[in-house]
């Protein structure tokens, strides 16, 4: 649970008499009258010796205390550029309490940029997240340059940030205005994500800025300044301090047992990274996604709770992601953004849905209440109740999403039933089936397998004990195929089980959930359970579904869970280069993506795309 939850204040755009973007809540100019990129150029590049401490380096990463208009991130793209020398991947990490709105953005930075950066902030703007509080991962130039922005009070997501950082522009506003951002305590979460050798620098020349710096372990100087400035501060992390991590190594060989979503979202985070990737699985004897061979559609929508909790924050981050990661990706394998109208019951469960949405104060482009007339005319059909419409909801094709995950160049598919893992001696991990036959080795492994990761760890020499893990159990579900669209939703609908709009003359209704089944099958049953809800939902009687399906129209699978209903995702630090993908429940399409690249800019030591908090919420321990 969230206790300490604060809804997110946008920033209003304003200008000075000069046309200067100000503050009017912090009575502060954005930038110098005489330019930010110049700023950036003049400040924050060269205090912090940049282009020249990036090159040769395979990554970098740079930490900015105040995105503001995003000048200087503009500024260091272009630099990035225009760089022969650059490192390959650029990472940036920048804090703001009090986001534009892309209309905004859009506004403040319009007709105030030439060529090459104008271009650059159109792509900014095109990617602007919507104004929700938390960790939101962008990603340019191919994936070549991440931008995490933290939005939320720098005091809170300061200590939430995972990433080793090479270089800090500290770009707050000014200390009697805006002391958060100068603080010790900052200036020491700082220090935590410092790699050895950081720099930071900042226009802010103080006493109290340049004696916090010093305490928190910077050697600090002042420089000439620039534009009326008479000297800036820069700053250097003193020797012995600070991590040192390893980015010139060659990308390491990956096995991932199981291919299914958590599999998949896996691989193909780590095959854009430039790893290459064994995926193991006997499904694929009937193809790429044969996994879920059969599943016509299936659905992808965040939630909400009053208090934030876990499971809804790492629900909106992990469909956030999944539509960064999916949305490029060719025909039946893009999911269909069509939103999702997640209806209300009865008066309670109205009365919370309000109740929540006026307590979050979420934006009403992400989600928002829509009356029963409302939702009718979403749905294209009459509805009994009105819910929450949420724009990011989305029907997913699972076998064809999977062949499209699966079919990277550095991803190996074998139709192999692992059953042992054993290390080798050499720092790899061998996978060999029952009969001890070697199947594959890699120097990671990650089992996202589901239930069965549980008895694959079991069989491996010096298992830790994993409470959390051992106690993951099997739900069994089906899902029902109705012929005919005429009663089919245009969105998808949500509630006591949930109806998608249609595909080729067949829409899908879901779903049912058998805790002691011995198998997971379609069964009439199951088909009459299903037409319950989906008739509920759409408002219509048994008898306006059509003929009730038969045992080949439907879908049947496993799901697996612990008991907080969260995921379990990250390394086992008592076994080295182990780490699990599990225990997704009903929601494995919204951890896939953001499971994927936890796991892969872990390994790249790369900003992490979720904060401390939650990634201790779903670790294996």
């Amino acid at each position: 649970m969230s206790d300490n939850y604060m809804p997110l204040v946008p920033a209003t755009l304003a200008f000075n008499e000069h046309g200067t973007p100000v503050s009017r809540d912090f009575d502060d100019v954005y930038h110098p009258e005489w330019g930010a990129l110049e700023q950036a150029r003049r400040v924050f590049l060269p205090g912090n010796g940049l282009p020249a401490r990036w090159q040769g380096k395979d990554s970098f990463t740079v930490c900015e205390t105040g995105f503001g208009l995003g000048n200087n991130f503009l500024a260091l793209w272009q630099a990035w550029r225009d760089d022969a020398q650059r490192p390959a991947r650029l990472h940036v990490v920048s804090f703001e309490a009090h986001p534009f709105s892309a209309r905004d953005l859009s506004l403040a930075l319009a007709g105030r940029l030439q060529e090459p950066e104008k271009t650059l902030a159109d792509q900014l703007v095109a990617a602007w997240p919507p104004l929700l509080p938390g960790l939101h991962r962008l990603e340019f130039e191919g994936g070549r340059l991440t931008l995490t922005l933290a939005f939320g009070s720098v005091a809170r997501l300061a200590n939430q940030v995972s990433a080793c950082v090479d270089a800090y522009f500290l770009d707050g506003f000014a200390p009697r205005v805006n002391p958060d951002m100068w603080t010790r305590s900052l200036f020491g979460q700082l220090v935590r994500m410092a790699n050895v050798g950081a720099t930071a620098a900042t226009w802010c020349c103080t006493g109290d800025v340049r004696r916090g710096l010093r305490d928190a372990g910077f050697l600090v100087t002042k420089e000439p300044g620039f534009g009326g400035k008479r000297e800036i501060t820069v700053a250097t992390l003193r020797p012995g301090m600070g991590r040192s991590p390893n980015r010139t190594l060659p990308r390491q060989p990956v096995l991932v047992v199981g291919g299914g979503l958590a599999g998949a979202g896996v691989a193909q985070a780590l095959a854009l990274r430039g790893h290459d990737v064994t995926v193991l699985d006997p499904a694929f004897a009937l193809g790429l996604g044969g996994s879920h061979h059969g599943h016509i559609a299936a659905a992808m929508t965040p939630v909400i709770t009053r208090d934030d909790d876990s499971r809804a924050r790492l629900s909106r981050a992990g469909v956030s992601r999944a539509l960064q990661r999916w949305q490029g990706l060719p025909g039946q394998a893009r999911p269909l953004l069509c939103g999702t109208i997640a209806l209300a019951r009865d008066a309670q469960q109205e009365a919370d849905c309000h109740s929540a949405l006026e307590h979050l104060a979420f934006p009403a482009d992400w989600v928002t209440w829509l009356s029963r007339e409302q939702a009718s005319e979403r749905a294209g059909r009459a509805l009994s109740c009105g819910g929450l419409w949420f724009a990011q909801g989305q029907k997913v094709q699972p076998q064809a999403l999977l062949e499209a995950l699966l079919c990277h160049p550095r991803i190996h598919c074998m139709v192999n039933q692992v059953e042992q893992l054993r290390p080798d001696g050499t720092g790899l991990w061998l996978a060999m089936d029952s009969r001890g036959k070697e199947l594959a080795r890699g120097a990671q492994v990650v089992l996202a397998n589901a239930a069965q990761a549980t008895a694959l760890l079991a069989s491996m020499p010096n298992a830790s004990n994993l409470p959390k893990v051992e106690s993951m159990y099997r739900l069994a579900g089906q899902v029902s195929y109705y012929s005919g669209t005429a009663v089919a939703p245009q969105v998808v609908l949500a509630g006591d089980g949930y109806c998608l709009p249609p595909i080729e003359g067949r829409f899908v209704g879901g779903s049912t959930y058998g805790l002691d089944s011995a198998q997971s099958c379609i069964t009439q049953q199951g088909h009459a359970e299903v037409s319950r809800k989906v008739a509920g939902l759409l408002n219509v009687p048994l008898s306006g579904l059509g003929r009730l399906p038969g045992l080949d129209d439907g879908w049947a699978g496993w799901r697996a869970a612990v008991s907080d209903r969260l995921p379990v995702i990250g390394p086992i630090d008592e076994m080295p280069g182990i780490w699990l993908a599990c225990a997704y429940g009903s929601r494995g399409l919204s951890w896939a993506a953001l499971a994927g690249d936890v796991i892969a800019a872990t390994l790249d030591q790369e900003p992490l795309p979720l904060e401390r908090e939650l990634l201790r919420r779903i670790a294996p321990r």
